[in-house]
């Protein structure tokens, strides 16, 4: 599991929850289910990042804020 933010939400238009790990530019994934759709961003997550190490892509630090629930 990765330290990155994730952002989950369900789409409507979609019809999928959603998950982006915004702090990974185009790092977004869907899943049918909510567990799903996080297993999909870990995969993601660790594709984008062994990626950019590859390429030698300048990678973010995950930040240290916490989000709240609204």
């Amino acid at each position: 599991m990765h330290k990155y933010q994730v952002v989950l939400c369900w789409s409507d238009e979609d019809e999928a929850y959603v998950v982006e790990a915004s702090e990974l530019p185009d790092c977004m994934v869907h899943g049918d289910t909510q567990q799903a759709a996080l297993s999909n961003i870990n995969d993601a997550t660790s594709l984008w990042l062994d990626t950019a190490w590859e390429f030698r892509d300048p990678i973010p630090q995950p930040k240290a804020e916490r989000l709240t629930r609204a």
